[in-house]
């Protein structure tokens, strides 16, 4: 009896390690010491000791059961993506710069190419956050997952002036709310999704005139990573006031968390389009109203409220930056909440 024969393929782990380096390499920055392999990672804070009152910020998620839908298309090298995402943009949701990620991949069965593929995924969301992904773990658990299946969850941490977090504590009535568009379902839902359709390969692989494409494309797209652009809105020279990731919980749960008490979040249904997947959710599951926006972002991955006067100025930093960008409501005097109108 051995290791291999009890389930874990210690030589499948340092294939996988050797198929990963070459995209684990891509995101390194120059704090980023030493190599890839080692116990833990190592990164320079020599840059921050210039900082005048640095804050370290972090954020750790995972992808929820989106994974099962990477599964059913055996496509794997977008849900790293996911995984970065869910966890960056929580850091940038308080104003900060992440620095560096962690991944740990649980799996039935460490099929090389297929970790490789995950952690492909894993270093083009660093790429696209601009943090280095300085390590991570892959771990067999044989008997505990079947064989074809895996987890993949993150970790990152960040940092921001003091000065420079984003609170939302001096938010005031007659501010504006400006939502950047979603790249579709994004990470969260999924659940749901799931017992609306048939997962099934060809279930996934049914084209949809209304999407312009198939129901697995457009639902295994990668969630939008939301950095560099609210770094384009601060160096436009706006204070963001206010900032909201929306991911489980919809619009309901994750705009009142960057609410002061006695305000409400006035958001109008009218200020832009809910993109088709959304409405073919609805559709097929008989799903209310409010409890999409209970349940999905609905088009919308991050509310930002700024000063009115500075709505113009945030929506251009956020086109040049590359994302779709729209007033989609105001904050006011009430209860702190949500109404969608």
């Amino acid at each position: 009896m051995d290791y291999k024969k009890a389930g874990v393929d210690i030589e499948a782990g340092y294939a996988s390690v050797e198929l990963m380096k070459e995209h684990v390499k891509k995101t390194f920055r120059p704090e980023v010491l030493g190599g890839i392999g080692g116990f833990s990672g190592a990164f320079s804070l020599e840059k921050i000791k210039n900082m005048e009152d640095p804050v370290l910020l972090s954020g750790t998620d995972g992808c929820g059961t989106k994974v099962k839908l990477a599964f059913l298309l055996d496509k794997h090298d977008t849900i790293g993506i996911d995984a970065v995402a869910m966890c960056v943009n929580d850091v940038a949701c308080a104003g900060g710069e992440p620095l560096f990620f962690l991944d740990y991949i649980a799996c039935g069965k460490n099929y090389p190419e297929k970790i490789a593929n995950i952690v492909k995924g894993v270093a083009e969301g660093c790429i696209q956050a601009g943090c280095a992904l300085v390590g991570g773990e892959t771990a067999e658990h044989p008997g505990l997952m079947p064989e074809d299946e895996y987890d993949l969850a993150g970790f990152s941490v960040g940092v921001v002036e003091k000065k420079d977090l984003i609170t939302g504590a001096d938010i005031k009535p007659g501010d504006t709310l400006v939502g950047i568009a979603s790249s579709g379902v994004h990470s969260n839902g999924f659940s749901l999704v799931r017992k609306v359709f048939e997962m099934t390969t060809e279930s996934l692989n049914t084209y949809y005139e209304e999407l312009g494409t198939t129901l697995g494309e457009a639902l295994i797209a990668p969630t939008r990573i939301y950095v560099k652009a609210l770094k384009s809105v601060k160096d436009a020279g706006v204070r963001i006031k206010g900032c909201s990731h929306i991911t489980g919980g919809g619009f309901y749960e994750n705009i009142p968390r960057m609410l002061p008490e006695g305000i409400v979040a006035e958001v109008k249904k009218s200020s832009y389009e809910v993109p088709q997947i959304f409405r073919l959710i609805a559709k097929k599951g008989d799903i209310s109203e409010e409890m999409m926006y209970n349940t999905f972002n609905m088009g919308v991955g991050m509310v930002l409220c700024v000063d009115p006067s500075d709505a113009e100025a945030t929506i251009d930093a956020l086109k040049a930056a590359g994302e779709n960008a729209f007033v989609i409501g105001t904050a006011k005097a009430g209860e702190k909440g949500v109404e969608i109108c």
